[in-house]
C-alpha cells in the first residue's frame, strides 16, 4: 500500500507516519516521495536472528571497529550512492534532521580508519526502523546489523522493523507478518520505556 506525500518531511510527520506504521521512499535521487505500509510487512525477531559461523568468526576476530553514530552524514550518503535509490536529497536533508533531534541513528564499520560500511535507521520508544545499510568491504554491513541487534537487545527494545523482505535480511532470520499483526507489535513497542543511546 502506498500514497504520494503532500506534506514536507518535517520531522513530525515522520515520527507520526513511523508510529502509524508508515515510511517513506522517493522514486528517485530527486522524485516524489510516496508513504508504504505494505502487507505483509518484514521484522527482524530477535529470538530469530541468526548469524553465519562465518560471520561469527569475523566478529570474534574484530576484523572491522565498529562505532554508534560517529558518521551519519557519511553512512546515509553512502547508502543512497547507488545507480537506483529510494534515498533522495529530501529524504537525507529529512533524515539528518531527525539525527541532530536524536531519532535517527547509524552503527559504522571502519578499517584502518576508512569508513566501509554501515547502517542507518529511526528509534522510537522500543521499536526501531532500520531504513538501509551499504557495504565496502565483505560482511562489514553484515557486522554493523549484527552489532545493532545486540545493541537493541541490551536497550529492551522489542521491535527491529525491516519493512520489505529482501535475500539479504532473509538470511538473518527476518520473517513476514500481517499489517494487523505489525500494527500491534509496534503498538507493544510504543509502549515501551527505552532509548537508542
Amino acid at each position: 500500500m502506498s500514497t504520494t506525500a503532500n506534506s514536507e518531511l518535517t520531522p513530525e510527520v515522520l515520527i507520526g507516519a513511523y508510529m502509524a506504521g508508515l515510511f517513506p521512499m522517493a522514486d528517485s535521487k530527486n522524485g516524489p516521495i510516496s508513504w508504504y505500509s505494505p502487507d505483509p510487512r518484514c521484522i527482524l525477531p530477535f529470538d530469530r536472528f541468526h548469524v553465519s559461523r562465518s560471520l561469527r568468526q569475523k566478529i570474534n576476530r574484530s576484523v572491522f571497529s565498529i562505532t554508534v553514530d560517529k558518521s551519519f552524514p557519511a553512512v546515509i550518503a553512502s547508502c543512497a550512492d547507488r545507480p537506483d535509490t529510494w534515498i533522495s536529497n529530501e529524504i537525507v536533508n529529512a533524515y539528518t534532521l531527525l539525527h541532530r533531534m536524536g531519532f535517527s541513528h547509524s552503527v559504522e564499520a571502519w578499517s584502518r580508519g576508512v569508513l566501509v560500511g554501515g547502517l542507518y535507521g529511526v528509534a522510537i520508544r522500543g521499536a526501531f526502523f532500520g531504513e538501509s545499510m551499504f557495504t565496502k568491504m565483505t560482511d562489514a554491513s553484515k557486522v554493523c546489523l549484527a552489532f545493532l541487534v545486540g545493541h537493541l537487545i541490551d536497550r529492551k527494545f522489542s521491535l527491529l522493523d525491516s519493512q520489505l523482505m529482501n535475500d539479504h535480511i532473509r538470511q538473518f532470520g527476518a520473517v513476514e507478518v500481517p499489517r494487523g499483526e505489525y500494527l500491534r507489535i509496534l503498538s507493544a513497542a510504543l509502549e515501551k520505556e527505552t532509548s537508542f543511546s
